[in-house]
């Protein structure tokens, strides 16, 4: 057998593609993508694709109460925590075949890999997926991961209920994935989470690798402006308290208050309910959504300020009545400079172009991180497209991504002499 450096040990391509594609059957649609919720009979199937290569890999599978299953690969000292990496394989209703898959089966990739070369590591390496990231079926999303951590209990997991009525708690038991061991009893010496970037940069710039430095923060509220409905035609203009019209100069400050702070400033409003919605009839009510996001929490604190005080102007001068209700945020995440620095090191190694890029969506790697040293790994999706059936990527993207995935593992796993 030829002998492997760590300088010059590269992953199967072809052998990653086709997991992929294997698993990408298991609740294929028509138009190419995938619908695989969170504790279905599909998700089980998936499960049990996922966790029997591992058994043939040699690995070894823990579940916990939450669902969430590690998949491990001994190391010389088994007493170290883990070098983990992985991601999640439930999916949107209409999903793509690498949102979160690619991240678990690029990790899987990395254990052949150092199989084939009889590679052994100092710390364990694990393989990990987490329970119902997408958040599709059950809220909250990150559930697997935001149980892990502590960030809300077991039991409002188990209770949170389908569209049918049916639990998080009994689905789990349906599907056989109720393990024993307690959510965050799991040690995790570092993690790393490879994914596809779900927005355009990459792309844009021409680069194949994407180092995360951190995860956006995001503010969520829910705005009501209340007015009076009346009749379009006999009311003047002067008159009206046209609920729409001042709801507007609102939504037009959050994208305003989004271009303030480049380049990681974002505001979005994406829901609008009007009251009541007649086309001859002034709006008396407007319901509507404001997503504010940055990559730090004294930008997105200014943000939350400047909303709150627009707002509060804006219905004195108008007269109208207007709400602001924060109904979630999240912190921005600084992923662990060590981390980061493995993935840059990584990437230059094996000679990929890159960039820096922020994430502004979340990922499990978020609340890994509070628990330990994180880093995340983008690549490329094709017109940054995701959440959605044509969601699509290069293998050989994917492929360098997962190389560079493997030099940061072992990084921090370090190689037996």
């Amino acid at each position: 057998m030829q002998t492997m450096t760590q300088d010059t040990l590269k992953i199967n391509g072809d052998r990653l593609w086709k997991s992929l594609m294997e698993l990408a059957q298991i609740g294929a649609t028509p138009k190419g993508g995938v619908k695989r919720l969170a504790l279905t009979d599909l998700d089980k199937q998936g499960r049990d694709l996922v966790t029997g290569w591992a058994r043939q890999a040699g690995m070894s599978v823990t579940v916990d109460q939450i669902g969430n299953v590690f998949m491990r690969r001994d190391g010389k000292n088994n007493a170290l925590p883990p070098i983990m990496s992985g991601s999640h394989i439930d999916t949107q209703p209409t999903g793509g075949k690498f949102d979160g898959n690619y991240g678990v089966l690029a990790a899987l990739e990395v254990v052949r890999t150092l199989n084939d070369h009889k590679i052994q590591t100092e710390a364990p390496i694990e393989v990990a997926f987490w329970t119902n990231e997408e958040g599709s079926r059950f809220v909250p999303v990150m559930m697997g991961s935001g149980v892990f951590c502590g960030a809300f209990t077991l039991e409002h997991a188990y209770a949170a209920k389908d569209t049918e009525g049916k639990s998080v708690k009994d689905e789990l038991s349906r599907i056989g994935y109720l393990g024993e061991q307690v959510p965050g009893d799991h040690p995790i010496g570092a993690y790393f989470e490879t994914h596809i970037e779900q927005g355009p940069v990459l792309e844009d710039a021409d680069k194949v690798i994407g180092v995360v430095p951190a995860v956006m923060g995001l503010s969520w509220y829910d705005c009501v402006v209340t007015g009076m409905e009346a009749h379009a035609g006999p009311t003047p203009m002067h008159l009206r308290k046209d609920a729409l019209q001042v709801a507007t100069k609102i939504m037009q400050e959050v994208v305003n208050i989004g271009n303030r702070y480049p380049p990681y400033g974002r505001g979005t409003v994406g829901m609008v309910q009007v009251f009541p919605n007649s086309r001859n009839v002034i709006p008396g009510e407007v319901k509507f959504s404001i997503d504010l996001r940055n990559v730090n929490d004294e930008l997105l604190n200014k943000m939350h300020e400047e909303i709150l005080a627009f707002v509060d102007q804006t219905s004195k001068a108008t007269g109208l009545g207007v709400t602001v209700e924060r109904v979630s945020y999240y912190p921005p995440c600084p992923f662990h400079p060590e981390c980061v620095d493995a993935v840059r090191s990584a990437t230059a190694k094996l000679g990929y172009s890159t960039m820096d890029v922020v994430s502004g969506a979340g990922h499990d790697a978020i609340y890994a991180a509070r628990l330990a040293p994180a880093g995340m790994i983008f690549v490329p999706c094709k017109d940054g497209i995701s959440h959605n059936e044509i969601e699509d990527a290069k293998s050989e993207h994917l492929e360098a991504g997962c190389n560079v995935l493997l030099h940061a593992m072992l990084d921090r796993a370090k190689i037996v002499s």
